[in-house]
């Protein structure tokens, strides 16, 4: 049984009502759950890290050693499969989850100490800064000032620390410290001026967003060093396609973009690509799109995003791990219907459970619910 069903047998009243709140901490009590060292806060649209304790709760009781994370986002769902034990291979295309997940994931033992946290926060005199942030980004994201501190601290992250994985946490806290200053957490549009007009506000956190760059900097390094643990496995971090990932492991789990049953997919790419610039610093200049009123990096062309083609992508994955036990993280209302999935999985000789969690979504007016396809 799944242990939902589980808990049911035992107390149905409290399932009942645990459903109904998308609260399922108790489930320690009647289920194996695997020691989780904290993980990072996380403003990230799509993250996982409130439901990792109700995907742990369906998935306990397969047999499995090793997983492949294919759309690994913040690592949220592969650090709870680290804190199980199993050997974690988290993919992500994006160049900055990347950096994220070496930090947090791939890496076992490394931390950034207070010492070094000092240096890249202080202006070198042997070191010549860029001002590429400065010089472009004026009045889009954040104020002057804060531009040229970014110009600085990534000049820092990059030539005064040697370890790559304390490289890692540097760039984890800096592009968390940059989505905690933006209105809304995002960087599809510019809207400086939300920060910065002398009104009178009925939303947002103007305090926050004030506060300096390295407040928030030591912050964030901190949650990091408390993240990173050792659960003796050699876990790997990879920046690919997810159709290029060609490492063997027990259970794989997609959590691709979704695409919403009126054609609405979740761009994560235009979301967050000020942080793929900054992660891909020296390239920025040539990638930028100066059409845009914001210098957006254009999204790259993905089907997870076209509602025509993101059928046969899913149909790809789902074939390419059809010996694999293959766990999805997915809405009621996404293209593919779940249904949809369902079959093709029965088709590769699967037997499928479906879990649903009721959710609410932030910036959207429907119910809707979060759906968990397990095959194996």
């Amino acid at each position: 049984m799944g242990s939902v069903a589980e808990l049911r047998a035992i107390d149905p009243n409290r399932a009942s009502m645990a459903m109904r709140a998308g609260q399922l901490s108790f489930l320690t009590s009647v289920t194996q759950r695997p020691h989780l060292t904290d993980f990072v806060s996380t403003r990230f649209q799509g993250s996982k890290k409130r439901l990792t304790e109700w995907i742990w709760a369906s998935v306990h009781d397969l047999e499995f050693d090793s997983v492949l994370d294919l759309f690994g986002g913040t690592g949220a769902v592969s650090h709870m499969f680290k804190g199980a034990g199993k050997r974690v291979v988290y993919n992500d295309v994006l160049r900055f989850n990347w950096h994220i997940a070496r930090a947090l994931l791939e890496n076992n033992t490394v931390r950034l100490s207070e010492q070094e946290v000092d240096t890249v926060l202080t202006r070198q005199p042997t070191l010549t800064y860029p001002t590429f942030i400065a010089d472009t980004f004026s009045g889009i994201y954040f104020t002057d000032d804060e531009n040229a501190w970014l110009d600085q601290a990534v000049h820092n992250i990059e030539n005064l620390l040697d370890d790559p994985y304390k490289k890692c946490i540097a760039r984890f806290a800096l592009y968390q410290a940059c989505i905690i200053k933006r209105p809304y957490n995002l960087f599809h549009r510019s809207n400086l001026y939300m920060r910065t007009a002398d009104v009178k506000r009925s939303f947002g956190n103007a305090t926050t967003w004030n506060k300096p760059f390295d407040v928030f900097f030591r912050k964030f390094v901190r949650e990091a060093n408390n993240a990173i643990f050792n659960n003796g496995r050699e876990n790997m971090a990879l920046n690919v396609d997810a159709l290029e990932v060609n490492e063997d492991c027990d259970l794989v789990y997609i959590d691709p973009p979704y695409v919403s049953d009126k054609g609405t997919a979740t761009d994560y790419f235009g979301f967050y690509q000020f942080l793929e610039g900054l992660a891909q610093y020296e390239d920025w200049p040539d990638r930028i799109d100066t059409t845009t009123k914001h210098l957006a990096i254009p999204s790259p062309a993905t089907p997870w995003v076209r509602p025509k083609e993101v059928a046969s992508a899913f149909d790809a994955v789902l074939r390419r791990h059809a010996e694999k036990t293959m766990v999805i993280s997915y809405r009621d209302d996404g293209i593919p219907s779940v249904d949809t999935l369902s079959a093709t999985l029965r088709e590769l000789g699967k037997t499928v459970a479906v879990h649903r969690l009721p959710q609410k979504y932030v910036l959207s007016t429907r119910a809707t619910h979060e759906v968990l396809i397990v095959a194996r």
